[in-house]
């Protein structure tokens, strides 16, 4: 009997230890019905998984995308985890045979793009994580086909519209995680499909406090106390307009929700233009939020506020229609483009002129063109530069003047005439000298000594710079003397 509970016993054992199977892809782990080929670093999902797999963990690779044959043998398979790898695309129909798919991780990735191809064959998927994606956009119907699921974690995306469609077909789910996104407003219909809703988390939006959220706020006051949590009410924060950056919306009374209908302006509303030239209309519009202005002909619609026109022809003239929209109300404007022919009768008979004033070029609005200008603000414009110039040129003038004025002040001060400074030499004017006097102005050595006669300057003071005396001096003193002058005068 004990030996019959031991090899009881060493059989369980053997069933619960994990036992490498056979065709286990190089590097996994294989066991039970189970592969982990997590943080190796491949790149694609690897082959020779068993074909009776039901769980598949590859988190944490460099897979970049899931291509059509990836999943075609794993009929069985019932949990998938490609979390942080690389993934941007998803090949549409890559899960068209998993139909017992369960839970698929798709967090942690670079998808920019969602769509309902994606998602085709998964009608059994109770749990889609989509989180810390690189998704700005949710269009209609993207979730058709999983009747069955439960949990949708768009969270840490970069979601700015939630088409109002988007959630349809969702009717099993019960929890919907849209934190941290770049949502600004949500539409009044875009919840109405999730009938089994439970949680719902839409805190840590840059949300809009306008009049189209006025269904949200009574919403979650009448029915979705029991969604929101008191502490993700007050999370629910407006970021705008500024004077109700710091209130939550549940806090916001009802009458602050406004909108401004919108506002357009277009001129002009008639014009002609000639045969191959090009055009620009821009419809510019006004209200609260910013309105969004779509340019239409007959059923074609050309998104944004400028009408740009590219070698006119005559299939371009017609009736326009610049259409502005915000939650606050529709605002239209009628433009009449015609193309003026080369030939007068021809034109008259099937384009008619709309108006009779000559044709201008066009310039946008705030044009730098200086033929944009007004004729008052051109001429502005050239007295101010010739005022310029002008004063340019007399400033150079006085700039030469005062140049001019200075070298002269220089050369005659050169010299500047001192009474001490002009040496004057005894010509024996003053009357006789006799020996005895000459030998007075000798010096100890015999040399002839001169006498300075203030009477008779040898260097004159005004006449120019210093000038050297005529005359070749040989007397020694002389000489000595001239040079200490003439060094006193350059000093």
């Amino acid at each position: 009997m004990g030996l019959l509970w031991f090899s009881r016993l060493i059989l369980i054992i053997l069933v619960l230890i994990p036992q490498p199977s056979l065709g286990c892809p190089s590097g996994c782990r294989c066991y039970s019905l189970t592969v982990e080929c997590g943080s190796l670093g491949v790149k694609e999902i690897p082959q020779g998984i068993p074909s009776v797999t039901e769980t598949i963990f590859l988190q944490d690779n460099a897979i970049v995308q899931i291509r059509l044959q990836d999943l075609t043998r794993l009929g069985s398979l019932h949990y998938l985890y490609l979390q942080n790898n690389s993934i941007s695309a998803l090949e549409p129909g890559a899960f068209l045979g998993q139909g017992q798919l369960l839970e698929l991780a798709l967090n942690g990735n670079l998808i920019h793009l969602v769509t309902s191809d994606m998602f085709r064959g998964l009608e059994h998927l109770r749990i889609l994580y989509l989180a810390g994606n690189q998704i700005t956009r949710v269009q209609d119907h993207t979730f058709r086909g999983l009747q069955r699921l439960q949990e949708l974690h768009l969270q840490e995306n970069s979601i700015e519209l939630l088409a109002e469609q988007a959630l349809s077909g969702l009717s099993s789910l019960a929890l919907l995680d849209l934190s941290r996104n770049h949502l600004r407003t949500l539409g009044a219909s875009s919840l109405k499909p999730l009938v089994s809703l439970q949680v719902l988390r839409v805190t840590e939006n840059p949300w809009r406090c306008d009049c189209a959220l006025g269904w949200l706020r009574t919403w979650i006051s009448e029915d979705g106390q029991r969604l929101l949590s008191s502490a993700e009410q007050r999370r629910l924060m407006c970021s705008e307009p500024p004077r109700l950056s710091h209130l939550s919306l549940v806090e916001v009374p009802p009458n602050s929700l406004v909108c401004i209908p919108p506002v357009v302006q277009l001129e002009p509303s008639h014009l002609t233009v000639r045969l191959g030239e090009s055009l620009r209309v821009s419809c510019q519009a006004s209200g609260y939020p910013q309105p969004q202005v779509t340019w239409k002909k007959a059923s074609h619609a050309i998104h944004g506020g400028m009408l740009f026109l590219s070698n006119v022809t005559v299939a371009h003239a017609g009736r326009y229609e610049c259409e502005a929209w915000n939650p606050g109300g529709v605002a239209r404007v009628t433009f009449h483009l015609a193309v003026n022919m080369s030939s007068s009768s021809y034109s008259s008979q099937f384009w008619p002129r709309l108006n009779t004033h000559s044709y201008e070029p066009l310039y946008e609005q705030d044009s730098m063109d200086f033929n944009a200008l007004g004729p008052a603000t051109q001429t502005a414009i050239a007295v101010g530069i010739s005022l310029l110039a002008l004063t340019a040129v007399l400033l150079l003038i006085m700039i030469y003047t005062r140049h001019q004025q200075y070298q002269k002040d220089d050369t005659g001060s050169y010299c500047t005439s001192k009474e001490e400074s002009i040496l004057y030499v005894n010509d024996y004017s003053d009357g006789p000298t006799t020996f005895a006097q000459l030998e007075e102005y000798r010096d100890d050595h015999g040399h002839e000594m001169y006498v300075l006669n203030r009477a008779k300057p040898v260097l004159g003071s005004t006449s120019s710079a210093c000038p050297m005396m005529s005359g070749f001096v040989q007397q020694k003193g002389m000489k000595e003397a001239l040079l200490d002058h003439e060094m006193h005068c350059f000093s």
